[in-house]
């Protein structure tokens, strides 16, 4: 099952869990610019004291979505680690859920990124899928370039 919404290929996946090293806040809906500089930056200091607990892995966004959509959303602002660590401070280890996501891969700028969410939404309703309340972004290498810039959006389905 796939589908093209606004440019943007969608795809339904079976994915594993991803453990991350996170930091958790509660963030109003379009309030997630104001935080997620902070939120890493303590994660990244917690991961440069525990060498090989990360390799490669990337910045992960997990969204816990609310019930009602006006209600502030639970995120885990997390770094891709190759096991679980003990808690230290705020920092704790979380998983991304596993099972069935319609993904897609949004290429471009960071501000566009509200795009490739719009395509999935469309891709479920066009599907008669449900999402079943947590979404994921994966960022991709770095690149100084914003038309090169990766991004996985992953919503998980019922």
């Amino acid at each position: 099952m796939g589908g093209r919404s606004v440019g943007v290929s969608v795809s339904v996946q079976t994915v594993s869990p991803r453990i991350l090293a996170a930091v958790s806040r509660k963030v109003a809906i379009g309030g997630v610019g104001a935080v997620w500089r902070p939120a890493l930056d303590q994660v990244w200091s917690f991961l440069r004291t525990q060498p090989g607990l990360r390799t490669d892995g990337h910045n992960i966004f997990l969204y816990h979505h609310p019930a009602r959509r006006s209600d502030p959303m639970d995120i885990d602002f997390g770094v891709e680690v190759v096991r679980e660590f003990a808690p230290s401070g705020e920092i704790k280890p979380v998983k991304t859920p596993a099972g069935e996501v319609a993904a897609a891969t949004h290429i471009g700028p960071y501000d566009r990124l509200g795009q490739t969410h719009d395509a999935v939404h469309a891709f479920a309703a066009a599907n008669n899928r449900v999402f079943a309340g947590k979404s994921w972004e994966i960022y991709g290498d770095w690149n100084d370039d914003p038309a090169k810039l990766e991004t996985t959006v992953m919503y998980l389905l019922r």
